[in-house]
């Protein structure tokens, strides 16, 4: 097989890797917010096409934006709530509004954040890389079950294809070599799915349904408006997601051995700045970087920037091609679950490697580890403990990744950046 195949098949494992946790945000919010079906429709299709221009914004590096590394993006989870929120009080068009100027907020900031550099220390990072992995855990398993509120969730026939799937590439993983076990994981979804389609799992209507072809258009939902409040939650927002999105970078230079510098951030930020913008004008949503391809990449071990620039030509050919993009609707939660279990695991062994080279420097470290990790993982799986909270301090504490990393920053500070007074 030629490199141009190796490299498109590599592509398509990565459209699918992330596909579905790009699309579940539209269809999220889309649902709540009470658009219509052809409204939703346009909405997740446009998500993607945005997704595939943030991801080649990001890959592509230049004097003034992109960071350079094998990175993908789509939308952020963390953006959710607070976009339901402001559609219900304040309508669509306020999202959007809150949506344009927050990314223009990281845009003027980057330059700033990118001197931040020095609160990241491989025992910051690593935290975080581990807390990004054990906080997805949970996504997958309920996944395998059959996705959360699925009326067959934990179905004999759902674990059966979770299971079948995951035992699939691992067996694929650990008996072929190269390029097979490179695409290990899109094999072993192709498979699963395969399997359910006899088991008459999978749904053809999306694709029997869906448009053949669609043109984009700025400002689909009407006229943006500002409010202040809408606006200051959306900016906390952009700035939550720049702190997960440096534990990837961070992440990707540790696989990569490249030492992540003050000005690549800064060139980062800003790509995600322009990338937030973009997804305002367009009626889109904010981004981040996904860690889900990492431990992708971590798996197929093929890190090359090459691969996410056919990528992102893929997500934006989806965009304009509803039908085609509907082809990855039909995959079953749970054999993405099963998948996801591999890949979600390999950034958590990713982290592991990282802190291993200093949890025994000092036992300081040693407790910014324990606590960070524990706070993440707990607000993970108890995300109501802060629900007295105002809802601006919930976007910080109600996201187990953002506490977690938060966490971890800040023991860092107290124990290895605040000189220390000798007790005599």
């Amino acid at each position: 097989m030629n490199s141009a195949l190796k490299n498109t098949a590599l592509g398509i494992q990565h459209v699918l890797a992330m596909y579905a946790g790009a699309v579940i945000v539209p269809l999220i919010v889309g649902g709540a917010i009470g658009l219509t079906s052809e409204q939703l429709t346009y909405l997740v299709a446009i998500d993607i096409l945005m997704c595939g221009v943030a991801t080649i914004l990001q890959v592509m590096s230049n004097r003034f934006f992109g960071i350079g590394l094998p990175v993908v993006l789509g939308c952020t989870f963390t953006a959710v709530g607070p976009m339901i929120a402001i559609g219900g009080d304040y309508g669509v068009s306020a999202i959007y509004g809150a949506i344009i100027v927050s990314g223009v907020v990281v845009i003027l900031i980057s330059g700033f954040f990118g001197k931040l550099v020095k609160f990241f220390p491989p025992v910051v990072t690593g935290s975080v890389v581990t807390i990004i992995g054990i906080t997805l855990i949970p996504v997958a398993i309920n996944n395998m079950g059959g996705g959360q509120g699925a009326a067959d969730f934990g179905s004999i026939s759902n674990i059966l294809l979770a299971f079948g799937t995951l035992l699939f590439i691992v067996l694929l993983y650990r008996f072929s070599t190269g390029f097979i076990k490179a695409i290990s994981i899109l094999i072993g979804i192709i498979g699963g799915t395969i399997a359910a389609a006899f088991m008459g799992k999978v749904d053809f209507s999306p694709v029997r349904d869906s448009d053949f072809f669609h043109m984009v258009q700025p400002f689909y939902f009407g006229t943006p408006t500002f409010e202040i409040s809408p606006i200051i939650t959306m900016t906390l927002v952009a700035i939550v997601s720049l702190v997960e999105s440096t534990g990837v970078y961070f992440a990707l230079g540790d696989m990569l051995g490249k030492k992540i510098e003050k000005e690549d951030l800064t060139k980062g930020y800003r790509a995600e700045g322009i990338a937030v913008v973009l997804g305002g004008i367009f009626n889109s949503f904010p981004y981040t970087t996904f860690s889900q391809n990492v431990g992708l990449m971590q798996i197929s071990g093929v890190k090359t920037k090459k691969v996410i620039y056919i990528t992102g030509a893929m997500l934006i050919v989806l965009g304009f091609i509803p039908k085609i993009a509907a082809l990855t609707t039909i995959i079953p939660e749970s054999v993405l679950g099963g998948a996801m279990i591999a890949m979600f695991g390999m950034i958590v062994a990713q982290g592991i490697k990282m802190l291993s080279k200093v949890v025994s420097d000092t036992e300081d470290n040693s407790m910014i580890i324990a606590c960070s990790i524990g706070i993440g993982l707990g607000v993970t799986v108890v995300p109501e403990l802060f629900d007295s909270l105002p809802t601006s301090m919930k976007i910080l504490t109600s996201n187990g990744i953002v506490a977690g990393s938060i966490t971890a920053i800040v023991l860092n500070i107290v124990f290895n950046m605040i000189p220390r007074r000798k007790i005599s």
